[in-house]
């Protein structure tokens, strides 16, 4: 039995099996379509939640006024929110901040007014990345700075709206972003998309493999497939055929589901991150998933090989992890500051395409660069295909002791 045929009796033979295999599955359907969502909707509610509880909640402060400025502690008492607690001392400062006793405490030294402006020390936590005391603070404050600032306008005569503007401004720099609304969506989102499309063709390959070769060592049904009049090219193609299928219907459930998860996400989240996300549209995602096919089949060819010499399947799963962390640092190659897509990088496997997926989504992708990445990456898999075959064909390999 040889040729399409044959190739195709193994591959349905092996995808009957995969689809038995629970854990298979899981990581192969349930993962992309119900953890993505969740995980993102988590991620986003909560970020929203934080960023609202951080500008509602009741800031307690302390106040150390040397300069005998009583409108400053005014201003904060004015503001909604905001509750004085008195602590022992300045030098308690520190303690009563990591104690949780108070959010924050002002400073305010002596100075000579007539020579130095009004100084304000604003102690907090800034290791705290969602904090919001700097922020609400200053808006506190930013009433009695614009009084203090226009009776010094006042003393040197500038009393109009546009004196005030030509003194305190007498150069106005102008931005001018040459960059569109999709190339900033593209340099924040383009950094998570491809490690997560990367990651799940990976995993959706990952099970398969190690069941299709030590999976079968350890059922003892090698033997059994290897005295069918078929040849060892074909039963390996058969193989790589269900393992690579695994690895692209778990990319393209991902693809699917977080273009959905964007479109129904654009919504909800509003403002500056819902123009970002609307600018990312289902033909890039497509566009993205073409990208990711022949990086598939390398890491289908490079599993199988892996599986296929392994003598048991714990066996087999303690190999495949290194290929997870050479797959992972590659694949965040987009998040790291100075790294761009260019003839260098572009002939790098799995970085080449987590960077293509990056200029997809920024719309900047050059589309001679993107026939470079593909076929580059099409031919380093049909090389370890060829080797895997090989591999196949070794009896020492197959039947290790």
């Amino acid at each position: 039995m040889r040729g399409i045929s044959a190739v195709w009796i193994v591959a349905r033979k092996e995808f009957v099996e995969m689809i038995r295999d629970r854990k298979t599955l899981f990581f192969m359907l349930v993962l992309p379509v119900v953890i993505i969502p969740v995980l993102g909707n988590v991620v986003v509610d909560f970020t929203l939640d934080v960023a609202k509880e951080e500008a509602t909640k009741t800031l307690e402060y302390a106040v150390f006024d040397d300069a005998g400025e009583p409108e400053v502690e005014a201003a904060i008492g004015r503001a909604p929110a905001f509750a004085k607690v008195e602590i022992g001392s300045r030098e308690a400062i520190s303690a009563a901040i990591a104690a949780d006793e108070i959010d924050f405490a002002l400073v305010i030294p002596e100075i000579d007014r007539a020579t130095e402006p009004l100084t304000v020390e604003l102690h907090f936590d800034n290791a705290r990345q969602t904090s919001s005391v700097s922020k609400r603070v200053h808006g506190a404050l930013a009433g009695y700075g614009e009084q203090l600032r226009d009776a010094k306008l006042a003393e040197v005569g500038a009393t109009t709206a546009e004196a005030r503007e030509l003194l305190l401004e007498p150069m106005a720099v102008v931005e001018r972003g040459t960059a569109t609304a999709r190339e900033v969506a593209g340099e924040v989102a383009g950094g998570i998309l491809p490690y997560i499309f990367i990651m799940f063709a990976l995993l959706g390959a990952l099970y398969p493999a190690i069941d299709l070769g030590a999976g079968e060592k350890e059922r003892g049904t090698l033997e059994t497939l290897l005295l069918a009049p078929i040849r060892r090219r074909d039963i390996v193609l058969g193989k790589f055929l269900v393992i690579f299928g695994a690895g692209v219907v778990s990319a393209t459930l991902v693809v699917i589901t977080i273009t959905v998860w964007i479109a129904a996400k654009m919504e909800s989240v509003g403002g500056g991150a819902g123009e970002l996300l609307s600018t990312i549209g289902p033909l890039d995602m497509v566009l993205a998933w073409v990208v990711v096919l022949p990086i598939t089949a390398v890491f289908a060819a490079i599993l199988l090989s892996i599986s296929i010499y392994a003598k048991s399947f714990k066996e087999a799963q303690s190999y495949s992890a290194p290929l997870q962390i050479f797959a992972i640092l590659p694949a965040m190659a987009p998040m790291l500051p100075g790294v761009e897509l260019g003839w260098g990088t572009a002939l790098i496997p799995v970085t080449n395409v987590s960077l293509a997926i990056k200029e997809i989504i920024k719309g900047t992708i050059d589309p001679m660069m993107l026939v470079v990445i593909i076929a580059s990456s099409s031919v380093i898999a049909g090389v370890l295909l060829g080797l895997c075959t090989w591999w196949f064909s070794r009896e020492e390999v197959l039947f290790r002791q």
